[in-house]
């Protein structure tokens, strides 16, 4: 830039900062100058090209890279009251851990239940079966809860009941389990669905937190009931990620490898790891086979849900409906899945049920 176009450049500074000076609440606009500025407008122009260039030039508005750092750092902090909650959920995953020595385990899998949107005949079909397998372990693998509320599908702020869904998945599904198999372990791994409610309660208002938690001693533990289930809660995702892409990254953490042979991941992805064992999250049955020097040959299931099928903004018709009975040699690490369908009947065992008029 030419000494002549320097020193017009700094006059056109000096005269832009002056008029802000004298009009310090009010932004500088480019009708505000014209008025007010005593350098014409084909000269600035000239020099900058643009009112807004003019502006920034000035130090009047930041600059593309202050507000991409800005916008990044904004983003940054936006996150950070999920990753303080985020830290503490993942103390609670070993909380509750039982082991009986046994070398012959059984495995009681489920998932995507969905709270109230369970199929009714599932339910049924799954407490009994709990109630006689009396499984080592039971893992509820991903999306206990549904709640709608939160999602993206448009719901009819009249049908919200979120109260309800909470209640429902304890009062009829967790106690019920835990009373039909009080010494097994229970875990429940981390969905989608989970990070949900979990981001929704760490997002209300400082005042609505402090009301739950400093009035009537509610965490987020508390509200899962852990404690009262006697559950582990199954969490690596880092709820901090804030980009839809880097959110759908984070869940697929969300695993666990039981006996050092069975993984148990709640999306399809798990089967890449080597390892048998099974996942949730697409409410279809599925079965890949593996390969792997420790284990032979094995197989990968994705279990059909307990969700009930008529989720038409889902095409939830051609969803499929089943849980499994996984037995685990724990000596020679050898895994055998039983997957059972639900459908208008189930066997289980020998045990033949059969769908309700009401279910």
């Amino acid at each position: 830039m030419s000494k002549t176009k320097a020193d017009l450049k700094n006059k056109c500074i000096k005269d832009i900062l002056k008029v802000q000076k004298d009009y310090p609440d009010r932004p500088v606009t480019r009708d505000l100058y014209r008025k007010e500025g005593k350098i014409p407008e084909r000269e600035w122009s000239g020099i900058f090209g643009t009112f807004g260039e003019f502006r920034i030039q000035a130090g009047l508005v930041q600059t593309r890279q202050q507000s991409a750092i800005h916008r990044q750092l904004a983003k940054h902090v936006s996150v950070d009251h999920y990753r303080k909650i985020g830290k503490q959920r993942k103390s609670w995953g070993a909380c509750y851990l039982r082991d009986n020595k046994r070398r012959f385990k059984t495995v009681l899998g489920m998932c995507d239940i969905h709270d109230i949107e369970v199929d009714k005949f599932w339910l049924r079909v799954m407490l009994d079966t709990a109630k006689r397998a009396q499984p080592d372990l039971i893992v509820i693998n991903g999306d206990l809860f549904d709640l709608s509320e939160f999602s993206r599908f448009t719901t009819d702020p009249r049908e919200w009941d979120i109260t309800k869904r909470i209640q429902f998945a304890h009062e009829q599904v967790l106690a019920p389990l835990r009373a039909a198999c009080p010494e097994a372990q229970i875990d429940l791994i981390e969905g989608n669905h989970e990070v949900r409610l979990i981001k929704h309660l760490a997002d209300q208002s400082p005042g609505m937190r402090s009301i739950l938690s400093d009035l009537h001693g509610w965490t987020v533990k508390d509200l899962l009931k852990l404690d009262q289930h006697e559950m582990n809660y199954i969490a690596q995702a880092d709820l901090g990620a804030y980009t839809q892409r880097d959110q759908k990254i984070e869940v697929k953490r969300n695993w666990k490898l039981y006996y050092n042979c069975l993984a148990v991941h709640h999306q399809s992805e798990g089967r890449l790891m080597g390892y048998p064992g099974f996942s949730g999250h697409n409410h279809k049955h599925a079965v890949w086979n593996g390969f792997s020097p420790q284990f032979g040959s094995f197989e990968w299931h994705q279990f059909g849900s307990g969700c009930k099928r008529d989720a038409d903004y889902c095409e939830g018709q051609k969803w499929a409906n089943g849980f499994g009975l996984i037995h685990v040699d724990t000596k020679t690490q050898s895994v055998n899945t039983e997957y059972v369908p639900v459908t208008d009947h189930a066997v289980v065992g020998g045990q033949w049920y059969y769908r309700g008029k009401k279910e």
